[in-house]
């Protein structure tokens, strides 16, 4: 089975969420620089964002597939039809794995040629720095050891969490959308922090971690989030004041309508 010592990993397009992947992989030494080749229209942005953190930067998308093991779609899922016609026959003898949200496997046999080896992914921001989520659809075209060579790759940047097709989107939207709300909270509870005198640098260090470590104990635990809230909160404590105060406001359906707001659009 191939290893990642020896595993060369490709870029097509190479914006935020690519980079991210990027920046975790090599923090988390599961590839080296020189093992990340990328392409991106903005030539010189790309050599900028490559080159200074020892990553190949290539002219096409046919340099990255040509040099790649694995090969990551990383565009708008609107380019993807344009970006795959020009490597179609050179992506038969590769891995390749999608990053783009909403592009499940049928979508893709319908792009690639026959016996393309393919799975599709939604990851998170928090790859960066070997936190994050990588949601894969359970349905794909690799074989059991690519499979666990993408599955070692990935799982060295988050939790990878594969999930049946009508799953994709909602659980894409819950990992994917999740960390903008998250900093919201954060933010919000940070400002209310500084209202009542908090220092704005400790502020955002007190509710960040908090948030940190109430995920990790939920993990660790598998507590119910309602147990959890539950063992905070005193009879005629200051919690539960709290708690109630956020219930008044709707905390828990505002949350619930964003979910529902993202995935009615879709």
């Amino acid at each position: 089975m191939k290893s990642l010592e020896n595993t060369k990993v490709g870029f097509i397009g190479f914006g935020n969420m690519a980079q991210a992947m990027a920046e975790g992989m090599i923090l988390k030494k599961a590839v080296g620089p020189g093992q990340i080749y990328a392409c991106a229209k903005n030539w010189e942005k790309l050599r900028k964002n490559t080159e200074e953190k020892g990553m190949n930067p290539c002219k096409d998308a046919g340099e990255v597939v040509e040099k790649a093991d694995i090969v990551i779609i990383a565009v708008k899922p609107y380019m993807i039809q344009e970006v795959i016609k020009p490597v179609k026959q050179m992506l038969k003898g590769k891995i390749l794995v999608s990053v783009a949200a909403g592009v499940p496997f049928d979508k893709y046999e319908e792009i690639l040629e026959p016996g393309t080896h393919h799975l599709s992914t939604i990851p998170n921001t928090p790859v960066s720095i070997g936190e994050g989520i990588i949601i894969c659809e359970s349905k794909h075209s690799l074989t059991e050891e690519e499979f666990s060579l993408v599955e070692s790759l990935l799982s060295s940047i988050g939790l990878v969490q594969s999930v049946e097709t009508k799953q994709l989107s909602v659980a894409g939207t819950v990992s994917g959308c999740g960390p903008a709300f998250a900093s919201m909270f954060i933010e919000a509870l940070s400002d209310a922090g500084v209202q009542h005198g908090l220092p704005r640098a400790l502020s955002y260090k007190l509710a960040s971690q908090m948030v940190a470590g109430t995920g990790k104990l939920q993990l660790s635990t598998q507590a119910h989030p309602g147990a959890m809230k539950d063992a905070v909160c005193s009879p005629g404590g200051t919690t539960i004041v709290g708690v109630a105060a956020l219930e008044r406001r709707g905390f828990r359906s505002a949350v619930i309508d964003a979910i529902d707001a993202i995935e009615n659009k879709k």
